[in-house]
């Protein structure tokens, strides 16, 4: 099988084996992951193919100790526990892989554990921060309508970056007030839309795409000053010039939109599995999270159910 969605990483010093170029496109044509997930597995798997081969371990014949001293030697040059923990659930999917394959001969993913480490809590904006911020675009400024309208989708639907950034036109109903999005796992959620990013985004959809749609044709909502899908390095950009403009000094990505429109919705007495499908989670322990930025969700629950509140 030709290898389909995996991107050259870095500069490395040996050839990506086969079976691990097998193993990424069964990722994505078996498992439906996305293409940033699996860039990142690769790179966390050329790393590990690397420390084998300097070791001189075969591959069939891997041991939990090969992959022990690995993970040593990621924490000796200065891995945040986090990150190691991310390495060790891209080797784990990886050799459970290997196992079924029948590449090797034991079941070592069984055996691995990850490493516990404190989740860290997300940096929310303040309700008024977050108006400042999506009413910071200025009329002055040729793409206000668009940034207006990306600033106001973020926070109203909590998509991520890549989601906002591949969002067809045709997955958003202005009248319905609802939008189709396909998350992580190309799974496919519901997220209405409220009233607000609804004029936000009809404003740009009248007056601003087909001027920089031009003569060109693409299904995707956002563009570029070039009329080429508005990527996520460009949404990035837009949400950090704003929050300056706002006078947010501290750090603010698309995914501060995505924590604030989490807590704030908590905050305001949602339910956590609701907030849990909006977010498009699978386990909603990440989304329990959110409970602990603003205590005012566990009071409410505590004070509604608990016999003597």
């Amino acid at each position: 099988m030709s290898t389909l969605v995996h991107t050259a990483p870095p500069a490395r010093k040996y050839r990506t084996p086969d079976v691990v170029k097998r193993y990424l496109d069964y990722l994505f044509l078996e498992c439906g992951l996305a293409g940033n997930t699996i860039t990142a597995y690769q790179r966390d798997l050329v790393d590990f193919w690397e420390t084998l081969i300097e070791s001189g371990v075969d591959l069939r014949e891997l041991s939990i100790s090969d992959v022990r001293d690995h993970l040593i030697a990621l924490q000796r040059r200065g891995l945040a526990v986090s990150s190691i923990a991310r390495h060790l659930a891209a080797i784990k999917m990886f050799v459970r892989y290997l196992f079924a394959e029948r590449v090797i001969r034991h079941d070592l993913a069984s055996l691995l554990e990850t490493p516990k480490r404190w989740q860290r809590i997300p940096d929310v904006l303040h309700y008024e921060q977050v108006e400042a911020l999506l009413t910071a675009p200025d009329a002055s400024d040729e793409y206000h309508l668009r940034d207006r309208a990306l600033l106001e989708l973020l926070y109203a639907t909590g998509l991520r970056a890549t989601e906002v950034s591949e969002l067809p036109v045709a997955n958003v109903n202005l009248k319905v007030g609802y939008l189709r999005c396909i998350g992580k796992g190309r799974k496919e959620r519901i997220v209405p839309i409220g009233r607000k990013a609804i004029a936000a985004v009809d404003a740009y959809l009248e007056d601003l795409r087909p001027q920089l749609l031009g003569s060109r044709y693409t299904e995707a909502l956002f563009l570029s000053r070039t009329g080429r899908p508005l990527d996520r390095s460009n949404i990035w950009r837009i949400v950090r010039k704003y929050a300056l403009v706002a006078g947010i000094e501290r750090h603010v990505s698309p995914h501060t939109l995505r924590h604030c429109f989490a807590t704030h919705l908590l905050t305001g007495g949602a339910d956590l599995r609701v907030v849990q499908e909006l977010l498009g989670h699978a386990d909603v322990t990440t989304t329990e999270i959110y409970t602990h930025v603003d205590p005012t969700h566990l009071k409410r629950v505590h004070k509604n159910c608990h016999p003597r509140p």
